[in-house]
């Protein structure tokens, strides 16, 4: 989940339309390729991101999940969640002042054993938790917060990411893969400059990519060799990394294709919401058609990597609140029909909010009394069909 609000619509289109450039030529109207297809390495999961701890300041009025939440995801018969954190959320810091590097590994037992008690709930109820760094020590697709160090490029930084997710390995080291995956950090991008909501953003080189990854692999594997590990796609999440394919380490693409669909009027993508382009599918915004066959395009390398033997899901998908509900639908069922009928799995951002399926504040829709709370019932149909 971008929310930047330097992430203009004109960079959205730049990043987009990178990951596209780089889709294998069309071979066909249809996006399984029956005669190449391997069986995912992972399961198909389908399910939530869950933001109790998504935001570094603790006051953050997010959703916190329920008992009430993991027993409907599972009564309905999703079996997976992902937990993106925000690493400041969980250690010791003078909050008054920035943080300083010496301080990023100062871990709170009480909150880190709140996180756990969270993951243990979860996986009681049936289903799978990824724990995910959203902001890990030295990156954050994300402003707001201030970070002391660069992970691409500071050796102290990348120790300590590799010290956060030992933590983490060891808190959970006997768990199967069936339990808990590790998913390293959100949504991978070159930041010019961490702290500098203007900066430029580019793909990480593949080398850098690498060491961090097979750094981060060894420090989890180290509690646990079976432990599965899951790396974001390059360019905040959307291209494949093909210098990672022999660690043994699934990889993670997204649901926001094109993001005039998918972030239509969002804030921290327009700076002027009503200059956001109206958005049909499939047909044409400004000037360029969209539809079925470019989300095939999209996914072309994502497929071919599953068919290659690496693990792939999809950790974020859906719709901003303010996309025409009709015109979410649409979009997302030829995005589901792509994933699933290739084996793979999806998270929705996010389970009760903008883009959930309780209580999103859309306007457009009539909305199902769900205990008490407003439930999206042609999207939750939608989901359990893919």
């Amino acid at each position: 989940m971008i929310e930047d609000k330097k992430l203009t619509r004109r960079r959205f289109i730049q990043v987009g339309g990178a990951a596209l450039a780089t889709a294998m030529p069309h071979r066909s109207a249809n996006a399984k390729m029956a005669s190449e297809e391997t069986a995912n390495a992972i399961p198909k999961w389908k399910g939530f991101n869950l933001l109790d701890y998504f935001s570094p300041n603790p006051q953050h009025n997010y959703a916190r999940t329920t008992a009430d939440d993991l027993k409907w995801m599972v009564d309905w018969g999703f079996d997976f969640v992902r937990f993106p954190m925000a690493y400041p959320r969980y250690i010791r810091f003078d909050r008054s002042r920035q943080i300083t590097p010496a301080e990023v590994c100062a871990f709170d037992d009480d909150e880190v054993s709140k996180i756990e008690e969270l993951v243990r709930q979860a996986q009681d109820a049936g289903l799978h938790v990824s724990l995910n760094l959203h902001r890990a020590p030295g990156y954050c697709v994300n402003a707001g917060f201030y970070e002391p160090f660069n992970l691409w490029r500071d050796e102290e930084a990348l120790d300590a990411f590799c010290t956060h997710w030992g933590m983490w390995a060891e808190r959970f080291k006997d768990l199967s893969s069936e339990k808990i995956s590790f998913d390293l950090v959100n949504e991978p991008s070159l930041r010019e400059d961490m702290n500098d909501q203007h900066s430029g953003r580019s793909s990480i080189p593949g080398e850098i990519y690498r060491r961090v990854a097979e750094a981060a692999a060894k420090a989890i594997r180290k509690h646990n060799p079976n432990h599965l590990i899951v790396a974001d796609g390059n360019d905040v999440g959307q291209s494949v990394i093909p210098e990672i394919t022999d660690l043994n380490i699934a990889q993670s693409c997204r649901g926001y294709f094109p993001h005039y669909i998918s972030h239509y009027r969002a804030p921290w993508v327009f700076k002027n919401p009503d200059d956001a382009p109206k958005p049909v599918w499939p047909g044409e915004i400004e000037g360029r058609t969209f539809g079925r066959k470019d989300l095939e395009e999209f996914y072309r390398p994502w497929i071919e990597l599953k068919n290659q033997g690496v693990g792939v899901h999809c950790g974020e998908c859906g719709c901003w609140k303010e996309t025409p509900h009709e015109v979410f639908l649409a979009w997302f069922v030829d995005i589901l029909d792509i994933l699933s009928s290739n084996g793979i799995g999806f998270a929705l951002w996010n389970f009760r909010g903008d883009f959930g399926i309780l209580d999103s504040g859309r306007s457009d829709i009539s909305y199902e009394d769900w205990y008490g709370h407003k439930l999206d019932r042609k999207l939750l149909d939608l989901l359990l069909k893919a």
